[in-house]
C-alpha cells in the first residue's frame, strides 16, 4: 500500500464526503440517555444514528451491511459488516471488530465567542463542537479504513464496526446487544477501538491501559424544606457542611489523596517502564500544559508522578451539584438538601464494584447529627491491554512511521471506556489496538471541544494498513 496514495485518497474523502456530514452530526443534540431521560422522545440519538447510517450506506464498499439494531427500552447499535476481501464471511471468519460510539455529553458552558456545543465551526486543523472527536469522527474512521484497504487492493479480514449510542453513560446498553448479537459477531482476533487519545499530534498513540470508573451519587437531607438561615442556622446542621464532611472521609481535601485501599492499585513492573519512558518523552508538558488560572499549578511536581497520578492513581471530580442555587438566586436560606455527583477514576485493575460498595459504605455510616444520607453507584471497569503480538507490534511501527513520521509510542489514559474491559474478559485471545484524536487542548466533555482534522486523517490511514497487516499475520 502506498503511504502517498493513502494519504491523499483519504485526504479526498475527509474533506469531500466525511467532514461535511460531521458538521451535520454536531448540530445534532444527541445527549447520552444519562444526561437525557427522555432520549428516545427527544429523537436526538435517532437522528444521530439515522445520519450516520445513512452516509453508511452509500459507501461503494462490495458486500457492506449497515443495520440499525434495537433492544427494546435500550439505545440503538449501528452494526456495519464487510465480508473479507477473499469473500470469506459470517462468524466463523477470521474477523476484525472495530468500535467508535456517537452519543455525546452535555453542552458545559464556558465556549468562546463564535463556538457552541452544537455549532460547527472549522478553523484550520480543528473543527470545533460536541461530539465531533469524541466519538462522532470513528464511524467515518472505521468505514473510510475498510473502503481505502480495498480500494488499495489490500487484504483485510471480515470487518464488523459496533457504533454504540450509550457509551457516555457507561455503555450500560451496550452487553445487552453484544449478547444478542453473539452468533452474528463471531470471535474477533483483533479489536480496533477509535474512542481514546493522543498525548500530541506528531506520534500515533496507542493506549496501553484505561482507569475504569465509579460514579457515586451523594445525597444528604436535613429538613422538609428551605428555612431563613438567619432563624435556623447555628440550630439546624448545613447539608452542604455535612457532605464537605463525608467526602472527607474518601479523600484528603489538602493533597486529593484518595483514602480508601479498596480503591489502589500499581502498576506491574513492565507497566511502570513503560510509563517511565513516556514521561520522559512527554516531560514538563504533563505539568504545565493545563489552562490554569493566575499562579494555580500541578498537584504533581515531576513528570514521572503526573502521568501515574492521571493513569494508575485513583481520583475523585466533584462533576454535578443539586439543591445548590446560582449566586445571583440563592437567598438567605438555609437549603433542605444538598446532592452531589462524584466521579471516581479508578486504577486500570480495581474492580469497579469492591470500589463503589467501599466508596458507599464510608459515606454512609454514622452521619453526623443523624442527617438523611443516602449514595449509590454505578461502575464500569478499567482495561489493561495484553501483550502485542510480534506481527501487530511490527505493523503499528509501519504504519505509524508510514504517516505520522515516527514510531508508535504507548501510553495509559485517565479516562474510560468501559466496553474495553468487557471485551477484555469475553475474548482474552484478541490483540488490541485502542488509539483516538483526543490530544492536547481537544477538551472532550468541556467547552471548545474539537477535531484535530489532521490526526482523524492519519488514524484513518494507520487503521487501513493495520487491516492489511492482520490479513498477512
Amino acid at each position: 500500500m502506498s503511504a502517498g496514495q493513502v494519504s491523499d485518497e483519504l485526504d479526498a474523502v475527509w474533506e469531500g464526503d466525511i467532514l461535511p456530514v460531521l458538521h451535520d452530526y454536531i448540530r445534532i443534540p444527541a445527549l447520552s440517555e444519562a444526561f437525557d431521560a427522555d432520549w428516545a422522545a427527544h429523537g436526538h440519538l435517532d437522528a444521530a444514528v439515522e445520519l450516520v447510517r445513512s452516509w453508511a450506506a452509500a459507501r461503494e464498499i462490495g458486500g457492506l451491511t449497515v443495520e440499525v439494531v434495537r433492544l427494546d427500552g435500550r439505545t440503538p447499535l449501528l452494526v456495519m459488516e464487510v465480508p473479507a476481501s477473499d469473500g470469506s464471511s459470517g462468524p466463523d471468519s477470521d474477523t476484525v471488530m472495530l468500535y467508535g460510539h456517537l452519543d455525546k455529553q452535555p453542552e458545559m458552558v464556558g465556549w468562546r465567542d463564535g463556538l457552541g456545543p452544537w455549532a460547527p465551526v472549522r478553523e484550520g486543523d480543528r473543527l470545533y463542537g460536541r461530539g465531533g472527536a469524541d466519538d462522532g469522527y470513528a464511524a467515518f474512521a472505521a468505514l473510510s479504513a475498510i473502503e481505502e484497504a480495498r480500494r488499495q487492493g489490500g487484504p483485510h479480514a471480515r470487518c464488523i464496526v459496533l457504533i454504540e449510542a450509550s457509551e457516555e453513560s457507561g455503555s450500560p446498553d451496550l452487553p445487552a446487544y453484544v449478547v444478542a448479537l453473539a452468533d452474528r459477531i463471531g470471535s474477533p482476533s483483533l479489536i480496533v477501538c477509535l474512542d481514546s487519545g493522543c498525548a500530541d499530534y506528531d506520534h500515533l498513540w496507542v493506549t496501553t491501559s484505561l482507569r475504569g470508573l465509579a460514579q457515586v451519587t451523594l445525597q444528604v437531607d436535613v429538613v422538609t424544606e428551605g428555612l431563613h438561615s438567619g432563624v435556623a442556622s447555628g440550630i439546624v446542621p448545613s447539608s452542604f457542611r455535612i457532605l464537605r464532611g463525608l467526602l472527607d472521609r474518601v479523600e484528603d481535601s489538602g493533597t486529593g489523596e484518595i483514602l480508601l485501599p479498596e480503591l489502589h492499585a500499581d502498576p506491574s513492573p513492565a507497566r511502570f517502564e513503560q510509563v517511565q519512558a513516556t514521561a520522559e518523552l512527554l516531560g514538563d508538558a504533563l505539568l504545565t500544559d493545563w489552562p490554569f488560572v493566575g499562579s494555580t499549578h500541578a498537584v504533581p511536581t515531576d513528570p514521572l508522578t503526573a502521568l501515574l497520578a492521571k493513569t494508575w492513581k485513583p481520583s475523585l471530580s466533584t462533576v454535578g451539584m443539586d439543591g445548590v442555587p446560582s449566586v445571583a438566586d440563592g437567598g438567605n436560606v438555609l437549603r433542605p438538601m444538598t446532592r452531589a455527583s462524584l466521579s471516581f477514576r479508578l486504577p486500570p485493575s480495581v474492580d469497579p464494584d469492591v470500589a463503589g460498595a467501599a466508596i458507599v459504605a464510608a459515606l454512609v455510616a454514622d452521619p453526623p447529627h443523624g442527617a438523611s444520607v443516602t449514595a449509590s453507584y454505578l461502575g464500569g471497569p478499567g482495561w489493561e491491554a495484553p501483550e502485542l503480538a510480534p506481527w501487530l507490534a511490527a505493523a503499528l511501527d509501519d504504519a505509524s512511521t508510514e504517516h505520522f513520521g515516527e514510531s508508535a509510542r504507548f501510553i495509559g489514559e485517565g479516562g474510560s471506556i468501559p466496553f474495553m474491559g468487557m471485551l477484555g474478559e469475553k475474548f482474552p485471545d484478541a490483540q488490541f489496538v485502542v488509539t483516538g484524536v483526543l490530544g492536547p487542548d481537544a477538551n472532550a466533555h468541556g467547552p471548545n471541544e474539537y477535531l484535530h482534522v489532521p490526526t482523524a486523517k492519519r488514524v484513518s490511514a494507520v487503521v487501513a494498513r493495520l487491516l492489511a497487516a492482520h490479513a498477512r499475520r
